[in-house]
């Protein structure tokens, strides 16, 4: 079991998730016109978000064919594609010196079928995202 799973407001919570949407949904469903770097995922309902998603996930243990069919019916923006990325294959990229190299990864979801991973940094930075939150 996760860190969350026997709390109460984490059973709540997962409870409207699956209610709603048969599965907890991936942020940008929550927020469609949101950035994964804004403070939106850091606090308040948003961050409640990500928290019962995170241990909803860790709870499934799905194979990569089933992340992948996960994120199909839930086809995230240009922005949010690292972040599926780390998800579909476990990634860690907070453990890497530098900067962590997405290309090799965006190449795959491509050939999967996913659209926008020629549009990840371009989306990532657009100036947009500066006014908005």
């Amino acid at each position: 079991m996760g860190k969350y799973a026997e709390v109460e407001w984490y059973k709540r919570r997962l409870a409207e998730y699956t209610a709603k949407h048969g599965a907890v949904p991936p942020p940008w469903v929550h927020a469609e016109d949101s950035h994964p770097y804004s403070i939106r995922w850091r606090m308040g309902e948003g961050e409640t978000l990500v928290m019962v998603f995170h241990e909803w996930w860790e709870q499934q243990n799905l194979p990569e064919a089933d992340r992948v069919s996960y994120f199909r019916k839930w086809p995230p923006p240009p922005r949010w594609i690292p972040w599926m990325a780390d998800l579909i294959w476990d990634l860690q990229p907070w453990e890497c010196d530098g900067e962590f190299d997405y290309s090799l990864y965006c190449e795959r979801l491509a050939q999967l079928g996913f659209a926008g991973t020629n549009e990840v940094q371009r989306d990532l930075d657009d100036e947009k995202w500066l006014q908005m939150e």
